[in-house]
């Protein structure tokens, strides 16, 4: 499975962004998705994950609120819409795929397959 992240960009405070991932190679329904990212000289935190059928979505409290996360299998991507953007938000977003799994971990170890990264980056 290859996953490509797309969609970052350089934005300003309170402005909207939305990535977008798409999988290739196989489809992901039957995996949980998930959205990480990694600020420079941190490491790697959970944004939100949703699961295999979509019914089940979690977000970091940081995020809760602004962010939504969705798929759609049919087309096997993976979206993440972020409102309200705070500089705290300036991140590489990555995209990841836990190909053991339907049901929505936080963990990063969970997961198995993950895009190249996207940068967002919020100016205030």
């Amino acid at each position: 499975v290859q996953l490509q992240a797309s969609g970052g960009g350089l934005v300003q405070a309170g402005d909207s962004l939305r990535l977008s991932c798409a999988a290739s190679g196989r489809t992901v329904s039957s995996y949980a998705l998930a959205w990480f990212r990694q600020a420079p000289g941190k490491e790697r935190e959970f944004v939100a994950a949703i699961s295999d059928n979509g019914g089940g979505t979690y977000y970091a409290d940081s995020v809760k609120g602004r962010f939504t996360i969705s798929r759609d299998n049919a087309k096997n991507t993976v979206d993440l819409q972020m409102n309200s953007l705070k500089p705290e938000d300036t991140a590489v977003y990555y995209c990841a795929a836990d190909r053991y799994s339907g049901t929505a971990f936080l963990g990063v170890l969970r997961y198995d397959y993950w895009g190249q990264g996207t940068q967002v980056t919020v100016s205030s």
